[in-house]
């Protein structure tokens, strides 16, 4: 599955089947919390956090490739990323995109 940011493919002509997404909440747990809290301390990045959201992306983009798989594409054009607190602790992780086959 071919995923780009770009609203189109250069040199490729496609059908669009239309909007596909995938998302996932996470939360954050005491360990992550606690060593966050001594990373704020001291200042720099807050590896936990940046490891728990990095996993977050590649679910919510595993997600999003499997329902466009399942309309036949094969690409997603105009991926975006977004996120949100949906309560406290806890995150939601979007991708979307527009799902195409290639003609």
């Amino acid at each position: 599955m071919l995923l780009t940011t770009t609203e189109t493919i250069p040199g490729h002509t496609y059908e669009i089947l239309g909007l596909v997404r995938g998302s996932t909440v996470q939360c954050k747990n005491f360990g992550h919390d606690f060593f966050a809290g001594l990373q704020n301390l001291v200042g720099g990045e807050m590896d936990s956090y940046t490891d728990l959201m990095n996993e977050s992306r590649e679910v919510a983009t595993r997600r999003m490739s499997r329902e466009a798989q399942a309309l036949g594409a094969d690409a997603i054009v105009g991926v975006r990323y977004n996120s949100s607190e949906i309560a406290q602790g806890a995150a939601e992780v979007m991708a979307y995109g527009t799902a195409v086959r290639l003609v």
